[in-house]
């Protein structure tokens, strides 16, 4: 078996890289990548990494070629039409390169009253995906618990959690467990080949309150919960490059849409996912 991995040397990508060479052998591998020079590392250790770019076909048909299940991990563009753009001309690669089963990776969003940025996306995959004549799983994610870790110590000097969702909680899972799920379902065709939907979460989800109590335990500094307004929040962050996208998202975890838990990734992979207490500290360091 040939499993293609777009994304590859992203943040995720290589989690799932490294999760896949746990459950197969290096050497049916292959990283589809826009540029392999940031893949050299997997190249020197024997994985197989060729160029793909999403906006040029023919790369991708070569690319995908040979592959018998595709691990589509999207870009990170906040474009609802780039990103279906994207998909498109993966879809007509597949297509060309005759690839037949996908294991598409997507996102909670996709509610249609959903205001995050990029929900028409993530709304739109699944209806496209039934008209695809694919066999496919769909494993979506939750909100990555990762950056909570580098942002810890902002949290620290402000002494405060401040996402405007007020009391509602929101649901997490670690970059590491997603790339594990999703490995297991590209292996086993079982979970991968009846159109499966699948959405990634912790075994429980949490208010601010309970997310800062968490925090402060593990930082061992206070940290409260004094969320700003959506518009101060996309303020703050604008500078970044994501502060409106942000924001978008926090408006609809404050309408109650981000907080769904399920026992998918214990379908999944047969055990529990990491906790947020145990996942920050773990990775956390004053």
């Amino acid at each position: 078996m040939k499993y293609t991995i777009t994304g590859a040397t992203g943040h995720l990508g290589r989690e799932v890289v490294k999760a896949l060479s746990q459950l197969t052998e290096i050497k049916n591998i292959r990283l589809a990548v826009r540029t392999p020079q940031k893949a050299a590392d997997f190249a020197g250790a024997g994985y197989e990494v060729v160029h793909s770019d999403y906006y040029d076909i023919p790369s991708m048909v070569e690319a995908f070629t040979g592959t018998d299940v595709l691990i589509y991990i999207p870009s990170i563009t906040y474009k609802v039409g780039k990103r279906i753009e994207e998909f498109e001309n993966s879809l007509a690669a597949m297509k060309a390169a005759g690839v037949k089963d996908l294991v598409d990776v997507s996102f909670m969003a996709e509610q249609a009253n959903n205001p995050f940025q990029m929900s028409g996306y993530y709304a739109y995959l699944p209806a496209r995906l039934a008209s695809s004549h694919l066999r496919y799983a769909v494993v979506k994610n939750s909100l990555y618990a990762d950056p909570l870790v580098p942002y810890l110590s902002e949290l620290i000097a402000r002494g405060n959690v401040i996402y405007p969702v007020g009391d509602q909680a929101m649901s997490f899972i670690s970059r590491k467990d997603s790339g594990e799920a999703i490995a297991n379902v590209a292996v086993r065709p079982y979970l991968r080949n009846k159109g499966q939907s699948y959405l990634l979460t912790q075994e429980q989800n949490y208010n601010m309150i309970e997310l800062s109590q968490i925090m402060s335990q593990v930082t061992g500094e206070k940290i409260g919960y004094q969320p700003v307004s959506l518009e101060e929040f996309a303020d703050i962050y604008r500078a970044e490059g994501d502060g409106d996208e942000l924001a978008s998202m926090y408006k609809a975890a404050a309408m109650g849409l981000m907080d769904e838990v399920t026992s998918d990734f214990r379908h999944i992979t047969g055990h529990a996912p990491q906790n947020m207490a145990d996942y920050l500290k773990e990775n956390y360091q004053a």
